[in-house]
């Protein structure tokens, strides 16, 4: 983790509370129960996170490397004055420990002032020094919780200018200030962006999160509507739904680069789809957002969400979900190409249905892709995905055929979707 000086955390936030711990044991590796994040608002503590995160078969290995270590891990403690950063440190690389390593992960780099409510709707997106200017246009739009992961390149100047223009964003932007938690992973490696998804994510201070890409903007005022509605708000409770957010994007480029021109108001939206100058986001490839069925949403009555049409596995919408009991993003995923898509597939798998909120809309910043790099990195990961839907499958199919008393209804996503994967099926 970057160090006091370096990260402006308030003292005593991430920083684990060894009070109660009592015996050389308990302190060299601390039992779940002892351990509890201080100053962390409304995670009530590491545990549920590490439940969250982690199997106890996938805690163990941290027990065992501590403990081996016992005297190095104790030197370190005393040395630093008890400051317990080491082993947060060796929390968090177990938490994420499908990613490529060494990955340096500082939560709470900026902490937001305002306290959300549970029962808000934090999103969770993920940057680099290079999408700050989008993203406080994002900030702008939503004015509500945000868990960013900024990605920092491991390069004392490069980490130093992007910390510099970080800090001068946050601090110099009201709504930054307020609303938004900052969380930084420091490494070489680029574009693991489900690594960084699940950052912000896990951080999220909300019962439910949108998880979404930086480059859009929230053009309705879609807290207030979906907070409202108490049907929608117990369909996010009961953790079988997620909410998809239909994605526009402007036909002429340079149209969709000034933000303040968006429409706010869907039937202004409708306007410019019936001229042509707005369409569905990614329209060539129309299996990303299809199954959102834009055709029924422009017809759409205010109040009546409906299910998506039928699923298929490269459908990537843009959905709020409750964030715990949801699957993660498989984070073997890195650069582009299938790795949102991938996150979706699980979390359709596991039993959650996706429902098209009929009022609310997002449109595309528009902004140049690196389509070179863009190609190389989805042809491999194309062969990852195809490889990563018949593994899900068999683990999903597994579970239910062992649990079919129990999850009759969970199970239907599963059988269904799986039985058109050729290895499942064969």
């Amino acid at each position: 983790m970057l160090s006091r000086a370096q990260a402006p955390i308030l003292e005593g936030e991430g920083v684990i509370d060894y009070s109660a711990i009592e015996t050389r044991e308990e302190w060299l590796f601390p039992k779940l129960e002892y351990l509890h994040l201080t100053g962390s608002p409304d995670i009530t503590g590491i545990v549920e996170l590490m439940e969250a995160r982690l199997s106890n078969d996938a805690v163990r290995p941290i027990k065992s490397l501590v403990v081996a270590n016992a005297d190095n891990v104790r030197e370190e403690f005393e040395a630093a004055g008890h400051d317990h950063a080491l082993l947060d440190s060796l929390f968090l690389q177990k938490t994420f420990g499908k990613t490529m390593q060494p990955t340096t992960i500082t939560p709470y780099y900026y902490r937001a002032s305002h306290k959300p409510d549970p029962d808000d709707i934090t999103i969770t997106t993920q940057i680099t020094n290079d999408r700050f200017e989008v993203f406080a246009k994002l900030v702008d739009s939503y004015q509500g919780p945000v868990s960013v992961t900024v990605h920092v390149t491991d390069n004392p100047e490069r980490r130093d200018w992007t910390l510099a223009e970080l800090g001068a964003l946050y601090t110099s932007h009201p709504l930054m200030s307020r609303w938004v938690d900052v969380h930084l992973v420091v490494d070489n490696f680029e574009r693991q962006f489900n690594m960084w998804r699940n950052v912000g994510r896990f951080l999220a201070r909300t019962d439910y999160v949108f998880m979404l890409d930086v480059d859009f903007i929230v053009c309705t005022d879609l807290r207030r509507r979906v907070r409202g509605d108490p049907k929608v708000m117990e369909m996010l409770r009961k953790g079988d739904t997620a909410l998809v957010v239909p994605a526009f994007e402007y036909v002429d480029q340079q149209r969709g680069v000034d933000a303040r021109l968006f429409p706010a108001q869907k039937k202004d939206l409708l306007s410019l789809v019936d001229e042509g100058a707005v369409t569905m986001f990614h329209a060539g490839w129309e299996l990303g957002h299809g199954n959102t069925d834009y055709a029924r949403w422009y017809k759409a009555k205010p109040g009546k969400a409906y299910q998506a049409k039928s699923y298929q596995h490269s459908y990537e919408p843009y959905v709020i979900m409750k964030k715990q009991g949801t699957p993660w993003c498989d984070e073997r995923f890195v650069g582009y190409g299938a790795n949102k898509a991938a996150c979706l597939f699980e979390i359709y798998l596991s039993g959650v249905s996706f429902y098209v909120l009929p009022e609310d809309f997002l449109i595309h910043q528009s902004h140049l892709y690196p389509y070179e790099v863009r190609k190389n990195e989805r042809r491999y990961n194309r062969k990852l995905y195809a490889k990563y839907r018949n593994e899900t499958c068999s683990r999903y199919l597994e579970y239910f055929s062992q649990n079919v008393e129990l999850e009759p209804a969970r199970a239907k996503n599963a059988r269904e979707e799986c039985a058109r994967q050729k290895l499942i099926a064969q």
